[in-house]
């Protein structure tokens, strides 16, 4: 009893939430790492309500792009959402939030990198308690205010040298930068991406570090371009190194 008062406690004072169905928010921090089995078969744990709250993230984060960037364009809204659920930004933002004080996981499991887990289970109980509206308010005016540094994300969107190495670092490709022979002009710095020695793409600009943006906006823009393969591209610097090789 005292550890169930302790919870309903941490709920209001820590989280700001006043529950009408408490075990819902009970069954929200049970990661799958230490559920059990009822005699009927049914697991006890959070993934239905992780994949409830996964939905009803999306859904918000959504609306709220769409209506606090009314001229930005669907690709621009799709980054941000995607950079506001990234796995590890949720991690992080839960982290902040103090939710692995309260997920109940097997002793070996390290509770800050599954946080996101619950605080998408933890949605998914309130929008079953509170329904849409409530959970859409929770949401923006205490978790947005007060956990996510949007302009940060911003700038992130914008910094495509960072997103084009962030890229290279997930295929284990090494992103170089080499200036070109030639400049448009005597003010103008030109540049060369290079994955693994061989040119991807070009760029210009009136600095060597607005050239290296720009280079990585071409490259990015190269890579999310429909007839892109990735599995393709990796066969090709493979051919690349064999041939200079022989």
């Amino acid at each position: 009893m005292r550890e169930e008062r302790e919870f309903h406690q941490y709920l209001k004072n820590r989280l700001m939430i006043s529950p009408k169905n408490a075990e819902l928010y009970e069954l929200a921090f049970f990661h799958r790492s230490a559920s059990y089995v009822l005699n009927d078969g049914t697991h006890v744990n959070n993934e239905r309500l992780e994949y409830l709250g996964d939905a009803i993230i999306d859904a918000i984060v959504a609306d709220f792009l769409f209506c606090r960037f009314p001229k930005e364009k669907e690709g621009f809204l799709s980054k941000m959402r995607a950079r506001i659920v990234n796995r590890d930004h949720l991690d992080g933002v839960a982290t902040s939030m103090g939710l692995y004080e309260i997920l109940i996981t097997q002793k070996n499991t390290t509770k800050k990198r599954i946080c996101g887990d619950a605080l998408e289970a933890m949605i998914g109980a309130m929008y079953l308690d509170q329904g849409y509206e409530n959970t859409r308010a929770y949401l923006i005016d205490y978790v947005f205010f007060n956990f996510i540094d949007l302009e940060s994300l911003l700038q992130t969107e914008n910094d495509f040298k960072s997103r084009f190495l962030e890229w290279g670092q997930k295929y284990r490709l090494q992103i170089t930068f080499k200036m070109a022979p030639e400049s448009i002009n005597a003010k103008e710095f030109a540049v060369q991406a290079m994955v693994n020695g061989i040119p991807m793409s070009r760029g210009t600009g009136l600095s060597k570090k607005n050239a290296e943006q720009d280079a990585s906006r071409n490259a990015l823009s190269y890579i999310q371009s429909s007839d892109f393969s990735i599995k393709d591209f990796l066969n090709f610097l493979t051919r690349k190194v064999n041939t200079s090789s022989v």
